[in-house]
């Protein structure tokens, strides 16, 4: 029975792709670093199926003494975006939005849900997707909340598999802004990644 629920999870979130090995040097890492306006903030991402109702991905961006998007076997990637360990650098406001542009389609919208959080809260975030690593695939949600439970503030976020399980809890949360982003194209993430500068 425990093998066929961790089957079905599995089929849930087949959008969350294998990760890539592609691993950016420090040197590339430091060279991309975009330091971000506002105060410090927390980021969740759900990639919503527009039918079904079902989420497909999830993704963290961590706006702190830089501003990055753990992507967790996620598959957005450019040659002009350094990336180690499911960790996407250099996320200046038009990456972000291309970031979001890449995965809302006709089949999926992009909930994003932002936490105004300290400046301590922020860079222990920082260090904790840095360190994380590259995430095995459908894991993307399940790594998400490990990440946030160890966020002092965000200890009662409760693990799931489920990424519209872990947009509902932060939805409960006091002062979240939300918005959702739609777009009508076809095709799959890497289709609608368009180069952007700054």
């Amino acid at each position: 029975m425990r093998m066929l629920a961790m089957l079905a999870v599995l089929a849930v979130l087949s959008a969350c792709a294998v990760s890539s090995p592609f691993e950016a040097s420090p040197e590339e890492i430091a060279a991309k670093a975009y330091v971000p306006d506002g105060p410090p903030k927390l980021t969740i991402f759900t990639m919503v199926n527009n039918t079904t109702g079902a989420g497909g991905h999830t993704a963290l961006m961590v706006s702190g003494s830089q501003q990055v998007i753990f992507d967790p076997a996620g598959s957005f990637q450019h040659d002009l975006v350094a990336e180690r360990g499911d960790v996407l650098y250099g996320m200046s406001p038009a990456w972000v939005q291309a970031y979001k542009s890449a995965h809302a389609r006709n089949s999926h919208h992009v909930v994003t849900q932002e936490i105004v959080v300290t400046p301590e809260q922020a860079e222990i975030a920082l260090q904790l997707v840095r360190q994380n690593g590259a995430v095995a695939g459908a894991f993307c949600t399940r790594s998400t909340t490990d990440i946030l439970r160890k966020v002092p503030g965000f200890e009662s976020i409760e693990a799931t598999f489920y990424p519209v399980k872990l947009m509902d809890q932060i939805a409960a949360r006091p002062g979240v802004v939300t918005d959702r982003y739609y777009e009508d194209d076809e095709g799959n993430v890497r289709d609608g990644i368009t180069p952007v500068e700054g």
